[in-house]
Order: C-alpha cells, then sequence, then structure tokens
C-alpha cells in the first residue's frame, strides 16, 4: 500500500514562474504563465497557436471529492493514492481519440508529467453539458416521483430503473451563474433546455445557433467514441460530462473545442459489463465513493441537501474516513485507467519534486527565489 507521502493533496504552491494568482480548483490548480514564457514556449515547442496566446500550466493533484466536498482518510491520507495520473492519463486518452475522428481539438497542448497538462486560455461556454444513456442517478429519482420532462425533453412512462433510454438523452445546466436570460434562473447549475440555448445563444458564449447544432454533433459524436471504446472493454458507458470553449490556431481561426476533462471516473458513471448483463450495478467511477459515503453517515440528507451546506463541510473537514475507502477508490481509478489506455500508470514516490524537477530543466518555468 502506498503511504501519504505519496499522494499530492497540495497542488497550489508550486514555485511556478507566473504573473497572477493561482487558480484552485477541487482537482486541479491553475498557473497562469507570464505573457513572456508563453511566447517563449510557443516558439520552442511549435504549438499550434497564435504567438500571444496566453497558456497555463494546470496541474491535477490526489484530492477526493464528493457532494462538493473534499475527503481525508486516517493516517494523514489527503487524497487517493493514483487518481490525479489515472484522471489526467484517461482524459488525455480521449481527447487524443477525438481529435483521430476529426471531432475536435482539445485545450491540452503538452503533457510535461502524469499530474501536469499545458494548456491554452480559451473563451469557456457556459455550460456543463450532461450525456445519459441509461436513466439512473437523479433523473431516475426524479422520474419516479413523476417527472417526465428533462431539460425540454419528455420521457415515455414504463421505464426501469437503471434501463438503456431510447436514446442518448443531451441535459445541459448553467456554469457559473447566469444573469438576465428570460426563464433561466441566475443560479449555478440551473437545467436548461435547447430552446434556452438556441433564443439566448450568446449569453452562453456561442458566437451562433450554427455553433449550437456543431456542439450538439460534438456530443453525441463524443459520446459515441468513448462508449464504444469501453464497449470493447466489456464496460458499459452510462453517462458524462462535457464542456466547451473557443480558443484561435495558428492561423487566426476561432474554434470550438472539448475543454476541462472528459471520460473520466470523476466526470462520468461507468458500469462493469458482465454484472451489468447479470442484473447487478458495479460501479467504476466516483459513483462507488459517493454511495459509500451515503451509507457510512447516520444522515445522508445532509449529503443530498443543499441547504444543509455548513453542515456537509463540517462533515468532511472532521471526520477521517477508513482507509480502505481511499483504497478502493484508488484501485478503481488506475484499475480502469489501465484498461482504457493500455499501459502502467507511473506513480511518482514524491510527485511534487518530479513536476518541479520537469518544468525547470525542460522548460524553464520554476522561480528559483520560491525554492525553499
Amino acid at each position: 500500500m502506498r503511504s501519504a507521502d505519496t499522494v499530492l493533496a497540495v497542488n497550489n504552491d508550486l514555485p511556478i514562474r507566473t504573473g497572477q494568482a493561482v487558480h484552485s480548483g477541487k482537482v486541479r490548480s491553475v498557473y497562469w504563465l507570464t505573457d513572456e514564457d508563453s511566447a517563449r514556449l510557443i516558439r520552442e515547442h511549435n504549438y499550434p497557436v497564435q504567438a500571444d496566446a496566453p497558456l497555463a500550466i494546470m496541474v491535477i493533484s490526489d484530492r477526493l471529492s464528493a457532494f462538493d466536498c473534499v475527503w481525508h482518510a486516517e493516517g494523514g491520507m489527503a487524497g487517493v493514492p493514483g487518481k490525479g495520473a489515472a484522471l489526467n492519463a484517461i482524459a488525455s486518452h480521449w481527447f487524443e481519440l477525438f481529435r483521430q475522428h476529426g471531432l475536435a481539438d482539445s485545450h491540452i497542448l503538452d503533457i510535461p508529467h502524469p499530474f501536469v497538462w499545458i494548456v491554452q486560455k480559451a473563451r469557456p461556454v457556459m455550460i456543463e453539458a450532461i450525456c445519459r444513456q441509461y436513466i439512473t442517478g437523479s433523473m431516475w429519482r426524479a422520474y419516479q416521483n413523476g417527472e417526465r420532462e428533462f431539460c425540454g425533453i419528455t420521457l415515455p412512462d414504463g421505464l426501469s430503473k437503471d434501463q438503456r433510454l431510447p436514446e442518448l438523452l443531451m441535459t445541459p445546466s448553467t456554469k457559473g451563474i447566469l444573469k438576465g436570460i428570460p426563464g433561466v434562473p441566475e443560479a449555478d447549475d440551473v437545467n436548461i433546455s435547447r430552446q434556452d440555448i438556441i433564443s439566448h445563444y450568446a449569453a452562453f458564449n456561442f458566437r451562433s445557433t450554427d455553433d449550437v447544432t456543431l456542439y450538439e454533433k460534438l456530443l453525441q459524436d463524443g459520446f459515441n467514441v468513448i462508449s464504444q471504446s469501453l464497449a470493447k472493454l466489456d464496460q458499459v458507458f452510462v453517462d458524462t460530462k462535457f464542456e466547451f470553449g473557443y480558443v484561435t490556431d495558428q492561423h487566426g481561426i476561432e474554434k470550438l473545442i472539448y475543454m476541462d476533462e472528459v471520460g473520466t471516473p470523476d466526470s462520468s458513471r461507468i458500469w462493469d459489463g458482465p454484472a451489468y448483463r447479470e442484473g447487478r450495478i458495479v460501479e467504476q467511477s466516483k459513483e462507488a465513493f459517493r454511495q459509500f459515503l451515503l451509507k457510512h453517515f447516520p444522515d445522508p440528507d445532509i449529503l443530498l441537501n443543499k441547504h444543509r451546506m455548513p453542515e456537509r463541510i463540517a462533515l468532511a473537514r472532521d471526520n477521517a474516513l477508513p482507509l480502505q475507502a481511499m483504497m478502493q477508490v484508488s484501485d478503481t481509478y488506475l484499475g480502469m485507467a489501465e484498461k482504457i489506455t493500455g499501459r502502467k500508470i507511473h506513480l511518482p514516490d514524491n510527485p511534487k519534486a518530479e513536476i518541479i524537477d520537469v518544468l525547470h530543466k525542460q522548460y524553464g518555468l520554476i522561480d528559483q527565489t520560491l525554492l525553499s
């Protein structure tokens, strides 16, 4: 079993030369490079972007987020061994497969280290696009309670839990709080319909209604590429989240790309194929950890009720989980990464030192005054 020292739990304190504050999310931290370093890397590595395009170093962590909280375990284990490297490997694999199939590029320009991407700045489309091939989770709970319309799509009566849907559903929601859109509440993660997007495409950062059609095609084609690849591994691709943005290439052409991550156990549900055919659900994604948390704590409503967020934050902060819970997530993520990519995932003994060494020697991005 790997020790807590090998887990990269803190990823926003690297001595990377940057002209602005580090943006740290639940899992990834983003270091925006100086204009000089961005221009130098574009020249030296011949990245297919404009000469003055802003670049960033995106560093993934091994932190484990669920129900909008970050969790830890006994023995000082503040993350999941191998999780970051597994997620990066899986997402990079799918992005490359999309490119090979002629779908669209991603924001990734270079992969210096298993924990690191060099990315170009994108103008994000303000939509989180969920694709669903099976009825489960929150959709099933709503359906069971009598709801039939989801994001402007009407489902038929008579569906059963976990069954395959008649067609792939695209159920978008807002990314961030959008103001001034008729019929769309000013709150994060609000379900929206296709008509909402078409009617107010500019408010969602689309250039045109044609790009809304393109985004839908990229959703469907991207989902199918992943689903067919996983089927060859006898795994069921249940649902996933996509995000998009615009970048300008080296020829000055603005184009729609995939961004964030895609098809990972963090952003998707994946089921074991043989078990599903036997009528059992064996989760191969973070959903298994979510289910563990709901059973582990005596009052699961804290995790499900958004109005109890202060209690939820305290629950995650004050409770060290059994170490085995983290190791099960590690086994799942590494196992899926190795199946999908067909190769062993490199897990460094000291990931932070490795990252600093690579970014210093090969990219010249380490600020020596910040080294301790």
